[in-house]
């Protein structure tokens, strides 16, 4: 890129189950807050950009609702639809375009108000797969993961040791909806089977809450804060129809992943990341993502979660929040680990810090089965 871009402030919600707030409290709280973050005002921004769905929020043309809380008064606005991480990538494309210096970008879900796995019927074939009334999106997950850990020799054992690291990591997180401190891997088996192999603690927590995330040009940056947080590489990929794709492969994760590796000069992700934040809405994809990024061989996702690779003490740790597992609030959830993953360069993650991260990948994604991904790489002054 040859503007640069850099993360200057950013805050989020106690993400939990029912937030006994209005959405409009929830956006204002947040924007506020990563105002207040990187010490500058409404004034000082250029533009706001917003992501929510329609579905979710229950309400047609929703950021109608949301703008004057996310401080966008008289302000250049606009909306993203779907993950807060395509809305940041938009945010990106503005100040790389030079038209705007400064925009804040704002991600929200009230999970409480809209069942979000009801919701996800309507991304299905209207004609067919909608009529027959068998799949949403924990029914087609449960397929994606039997067909991945068919292919692969992977267990539920597998699967329930993703989801410990996870919830005992969001145990440390003063933000996370599930905290599960001393979760065991019989106790993962042992929760509600909702589609086999998909288990409840498998399977994110829909959550409500918000977050805000502030980016500026490299000029504006220097002069707001001594800690930025550079956006040194980025990709997008969208895949195809679930029907129409190997759903045993998150093939559109490993493209967007490339492109981002190239632009921030990538080449050993294993070597070269500090901290991975993954949005893994179920724990197989936690594994599949290993591979998709690089972190490994494909089919050898499992041998990272028996070697405690990606624990918060290992090589490669991977969600030292919690990831989604530990908090799902769907639109902002992306979001979320791009602030996460900043924290933890800036040396911000309470509770949650590793040691010396310099480098961090922060993961979004939407769709079923994980059709939509996007890949950001950050770096601190010393990368």
């Amino acid at each position: 890129m040859r503007r640069r871009v850099a993360i200057v402030g950013y805050a989020q919600s106690h993400h939990q189950h029912n937030m006994q707030k209005t959405r409009e409290d929830m956006v204002f709280e947040v924007c506020k807050g990563a105002l207040r973050h990187a010490g500058i005002s409404r004034e000082d921004l250029d533009t706001v950009i917003t992501a929510s769905t329609d579905f979710l929020d229950g309400r047609t043309i929703s950021s109608v609702f949301v703008g004057m809380a996310a401080g966008a008064f008289l302000k250049d606005e606009s909306k993203v639809e779907e993950d807060g991480t395509f809305a940041l990538y938009y945010a990106l494309m503005r100040v790389l375009a030079g038209t705007h210096d400064i925009a804040l970008v704002e991600a929200h879900t009230q999970g409480s108000t809209m069942n979000a796995h009801q919701v996800s019927c309507f991304t299905l074939d209207p004609q067919f797969d909608r009529q027959i009334g068998v799949l949403n999106d924990i029914a087609a997950a449960a397929l994606q993961a039997r067909m991945y850990m068919n292919s692969h020799g992977v267990t539920d054992e597998h699967l329930a040791m993703v989801a410990v690291k996870n919830l005992s990591n969001a145990a440390a997180n003063p933000w996370a909806h599930r905290k599960m401190a001393k979760v065991s891997v019989e106790e993962v088996l042992g929760s509600k089977v909702l589609c086999d192999p998909v288990r409840e603690l498998m399977m994110s927590p829909v959550s409500d809450g918000a977050c805000a995330v502030i980016i500026a040009s490299e000029e504006k940056a220097r002069e707001i804060t001594s800690k930025p947080v550079w956006i040194e590489g980025v990709g997008s990929c969208q895949e195809a129809y679930i029907r129409d794709r190997d759903l045993g492969r998150l093939e559109s994760l490993k493209t967007a992943a490339r492109t981002a590796y190239k632009m921030a000069g990538i080449k050993e992700p294993a070597a070269d990341l500090d901290v991975v934040e993954l949005s893994e809405k179920f724990a197989h994809e936690e594994l599949m993502a290993y591979e998709s990024l690089g972190l490994c061989r494909e089919g050898e996702g499992k041998r990272l979660i028996e070697k405690g690779t990606t624990g918060k003490e290992g090589k490669i740790p991977v969600n030292p929040s919690g990831g989604a597992l530990g908090a799902d609030p769907v639109c902002a959830t992306g979001l979320v680990r791009v602030i996460e993953a900043a924290k933890q360069i800036r040396g911000e993650a309470e509770g949650c810090q590793v040691p010396k991260v310099r480098r961090a990948l922060a993961h979004g994604q939407f769709g079923m089965c994980a059709q939509k991904n996007m890949v950001f790489v950050l770096g601190g002054n010393g990368s």
